[in-house]
């Protein structure tokens, strides 16, 4: 593999001020081809980047809890067809919210939530922070977005809340991994952490995995100010125990632990039976992916990409950046990105801490603003191009 062009690319993001620092690998075959270390771990103290840097995953916390809750469908501890309230009573009575106009009609469930609707992220469970709508202004006004609410009082808080479409209607990101957490932790009387603990990291081997940033002298830090939009940066505090496990946002850990687990769930050599992991990354839209779509911006997989059990899957050729059908990728808004290509045998990932947050806060200006997703279709490009 030549991926000097890839190495020059990172090099500029850090000269030109894009990102404060990165780390990057690339393997194929399961051989690291490719590491490297860019910028700054702290831009704030001139602290150089290490290649053992400790990041908020955010969204990358997500594939985790997907694989954590099928070790339990593997030994028949759960369902996926199994309603959440079997699990957590106090989510029985939920509504849908139909969004007529500026209002909110509720609705009653014309079947009962899932673990599946979890895992595939058509539960109607949604965030208030990502783009607009009346559903997503109650969630936003519930603050059970925030990271600081304890686990009864964002249970609480989101079961009284609306879902924003009847479960299996449509694919809607949202807490629902948050949610998937919190079911497996009722289900087995252990903590999240635990779990992720004795049955992902332990077996793999991601000694620096988990909810907490146990060395924070290893974790990475942004620039002050977003370079794009200049919107002061806070990211998540991950010094201290989280006041709960949330399996949707708030892992932390290196670039080598996360790729022993992507090429745990290539192989089919982890903590899941190799149908099992290829399962997880199969196509779980079908007819509702062409759906979403229509939905334009919200509709976070983009072009070419449905979605599998906590994973973006690629089902068609178009797209922003070359890719094989039955590609698997994510990301996590805290500057961080992977992509799997089970034929070419590659597992690829940077993890940075710099997220671009006018995309998300200011939707109506994000057409001006995606150096996010600018970087993660660059990348993706790039590592191709390096195959040839």
């Amino acid at each position: 593999m030549d991926l000097r062009r890839l190495d020059a690319y990172f090099r500029r993001m850090v000269e030109e001020g894009l990102l404060p620092g990165a780390v990057v690998l690339v393997a194929r075959g399961g051989e690291v081809a490719f590491l490297g270390v860019y910028g700054y771990l702290d831009p704030g103290r001139g602290l150089p980047m290490r290649e053992d840097a400790l990041f908020r995953l955010y969204s990358m916390t997500k594939p985790w809890v997907s694989a954590l809750a099928l070790t339990f469908v593997e030994e028949g501890k759960l369902s996926l067809l199994d309603p959440v309230e079997k699990y957590l009573p106090g989510f029985a009575a939920l509504k849908v919210g139909r969004e007529v106009g500026e209002e909110v009609v509720l609705e009653p469930l014309k079947r009962p939530l899932t673990v599946y609707d979890l895992l595939r992220h058509t539960a109607g469970l949604t965030y208030g922070v990502f783009f607009r709508s009346p559903v997503k202004g109650l969630y936003l006004e519930a603050g059970v977005d925030r990271f600081d609410l304890s686990r009864e009082a964002f249970l609480e808080r989101l079961a009284a809340l609306p879902l924003r479409f009847q479960p299996g209607e449509a694919f809607e990101y949202g807490l629902a991994t948050d949610l998937l957490g919190h079911l497996l932790e009722a289900l087995s009387g252990r903590s999240l952490a635990e779990l992720l603990e004795e049955r992902v990291f332990l077996p793999l081997g991601m000694e620096d995995s988990g909810f907490q940033a146990l060395d924070p002298a290893r974790l990475a830090q942004p620039f002050p100010k977003d370079p794009e939009t200049g919107r002061s940066l806070r990211l998540l505090p991950v010094e201290s125990p989280p006041p709960r496990y949330a399996g949707g946002m708030g892992g932390v850990g290196t670039a080598r632990d996360y790729l022993r687990f992507l090429e745990a769930l290539r192989t089919g050599k982890g903590p899941l039976h190799p149908a099992l992991a290829r399962f997880m990354v199969q196509d779980h839209l079908g007819a509702l992916y062409p759906e979403g779509l229509k939905r334009g911006p919200e509709y976070l997989p983009g072009p070419g990409y449905s979605f599998g059990l906590g994973v973006a899957v690629r089902v068609e050729p178009m797209g922003f950046s070359p890719a094989s059908p039955g590609e698997w990728t994510w990301a996590g808004f805290g500057g961080t990105f992977f992509f799997v290509d089970p034929f070419r045998e590659i597992a690829a990932l940077y993890l940075a801490q710099a997220p671009n947050l006018l995309s998300v806060l200011e939707p109506e200006k994000a057409l001006h603003s995606r150096l996010g997703a600018r970087l993660q279709h660059a990348f993706r490009t790039l590592v191709y191009l390096g195959l040839e």
